[in-house]
């Protein structure tokens, strides 16, 4: 009993949160489970934080939210990144983490803020964040050469910096050491990788912290230096690029317009790092840098949202607007919620109809929008399924 009501929403608390964040145009983005501010703030003026500049926050009131957190943790400091995990209820899950521009003010937020009391009976634990940069995935094909891994991770994953590969005994096939720009760079990837390889790549791979680095490990990770094993193998792709969020439980029958565009498509070293073919049926149209990706998985900040590139594309073929019916389904304990959707293209005979996994938003306004976003991303990626197809 007690763990249900644990997960009832205290509504005033939410009303509290949505009123400061309003009041103080405060922006905050839901991205794989957690809600963040900053990275950086849009008044940072000063370089990115170097290492030993976050802090870890547990014991946090589940029902306690950035606007009585932030404001605690920026009284030591400016926050360069406030990070709060949050699950399914929209509830937090008790823990966060701060980062701010220099070890000494995380020291000093650990010294005035560790047991500090938010409410009777509740004490912050606050003290120094491993912040770990370095995943190893392991059960890679023997094929595996690390300039297209690279390119691989790069499009998969933000903030990966290098990587290295290795081989040999009680090693199964190959494994790399990645390394990334930061630990919520790592545990971002650490959420996403297992299953974009297995969608992208039938690949079951496996991914782990790598909790100890050899101080020489910067300079085998050195992106210019090339890969020393591994032949091609004749490991078949998979015959379509499935859908990222999750799996569609319908079908298309009809094909689109001859001169619908197609969206994206990945870099040559997704097909060369698994042992597939060197050039795709279609040339691949050109695409920001990965560097500059401010979003996560497959679409960035800098993008138009897939909702936008699927009406912008059934204008331009003369199909007319995509009309979207969103309807929730459930809710799992990992925090993603299910919608189902059917869209609708007029020019097309056929219904789209699948299903989608998102996080839930700050409101139920953004988190249909979400929903609706990923719908359209399943429909163009059909699209384009159907066009290779024939």
């Amino acid at each position: 009993m007690e763990s249900k009501q644990s997960q009832v929403l205290d509504l005033e608390r939410v009303l509290a949160l949505e009123t400061w964040l309003k009041t103080t145009n405060t922006k905050l983005t839901q991205v794989n489970g957690q809600r963040k501010y900053g990275g950086p703030p849009e008044v940072w003026g000063g370089p990115p934080p170097e290492a030993r500049c976050e802090v870890f926050i547990s014991q946090i009131p589940r029902d306690t939210y950035e606007d009585l957190l932030i404001p605690l943790f920026s009284s030591v400091g400016p926050l360069w990144e406030f990070r709060l995990m949050m699950n399914f209820s929209g509830q937090n899950r008790g823990f966060a983490y701060g980062k701010y521009g220099s070890p000494a003010a995380a020291n000093e937020a650990i010294r005035l803020l560790h047991g500090h009391m938010l409410e009777p009976g509740s004490r912050l634990s606050v003290r120094r964040s491993t912040e770990k940069r370095h995943l190893c995935i392991g059960d890679l094909p023997a094929s595996t050469k690390q300039e297209d891994l690279l390119k691989v991770l790069r499009v998969l994953a933000e903030g990966v910096e290098r990587l290295s590969l290795k081989a040999g005994p009680g090693i199964e096939g190959v494994s790399a050491i990645v390394a990334f720009s930061s630990h919520h760079a790592a545990s971002m990837a650490k959420k996403v990788l297992v299953e974009a390889f297995k969608k992208q790549f039938a690949l079951n791979i496996s991914i782990k912290w790598q909790s100890t680095v050899k101080p020489s490990l910067d300079e085998q990770l050195s992106p210019h230096q090339p890969s020393k094993s591994l032949l091609p193998s004749a490991l078949k792709p998979p015959r379509h690029i499935p859908q990222w969020r999750a799996e569609v439980s319908g079908e298309l029958t009809s094909a689109p317009p001859p001169c619908m565009v197609r969206p994206p498509s990945v870099p040559l070293g997704y097909y060369r790092a698994v042992g597939g073919p060197t050039v795709p049926r279609h040339p691949p149209p050109p695409r920001s840098s990965p560097s500059s990706s401010q979003g996560h998985l497959v679409s960035t900040a800098l993008l138009p949202s897939p909702s936008m590139l699927l009406r912008t594309l059934c204008e331009a073929t003369g199909v007319g607007q995509p009309l979207y019916g969103m309807y929730y389904s459930h809710a799992v304990p990992d925090g993603f919620l299910y919608f189902t959707y059917k869209v609708c293209i007029p020019g097309i005979s056929t219904a789209f109809k699948g299903l989608v996994m998102i996080l839930p938003g700050p409101s139920a306004t953004a988190t249909l929008e979400e929903a609706r976003r990923a719908a359209a991303q399943q429909v163009m990626q059909r699209l384009y399924n159907n066009e290779l197809a024939h």
